[in-house]
């Protein structure tokens, strides 16, 4: 099974109690995910909740064709103000380990990001990844970075 890697960085102008605050609250992934997909967190009882190893978060997506698709994830690891990392139980791909790191730089935080993925199927796997899951992967990722921009300022 074929497996791959994403970074992605940013720099945010502002303290990183604020950063952190913000990108551990599960309910906040929805205003940083672009509006076509459809995003929705179903999980009850999670709107004031905080990460912490061993959530469970759900979301209805719909990455694409307009086609919803149950999403199951993981909060596996947090180390408060530094990092967390969350991991697919179910959902559209056959592996997702996504790392959210956090450090505090002259004038905000530095927000790093380390995704690996599978989406499986051996070589039809490979020409969808190449096609199309991975550029759909780094548009949302662009959308998150202009999002965040618009959010916090740009530093």
């Amino acid at each position: 099974m074929k497996t791959y890697r994403l970074e992605f960085t940013q720099k945010l102008p502002v303290d990183l109690d604020i950063a952190w605050d913000f990108f551990s609250s599960p309910m906040n992934l929805a205003e940083i995910t672009p509006k076509n997909m459809t995003f929705d967190v179903t999980s009850p009882n999670i709107v004031n909740t905080k990460m912490y190893p061993g959530l469970i978060i759900t979301y209805k997506v719909a990455p694409l064709f307009g086609i919803k698709l149950n999403w199951v994830t993981e909060i596996t690891h947090v180390k408060d103000k530094e990092y967390f990392i969350d991991e697919q139980r179910f959902g559209p791909f056959a592996f997702w380990h996504h790392q959210h790191h956090f450090e505090k730089i002259d004038g905000g935080v530095l927000m790093h990001d380390t995704l690996h993925y599978s989406i499986g199927w051996g070589a039809i796997g490979a020409i969808v990844n190449a096609m199309v899951v991975n550029n759909k992967i780094n548009e949302i990722f662009k959308f998150r970075y202009q999002k965040v921009e618009e959010l916090f300022g740009k530093l």
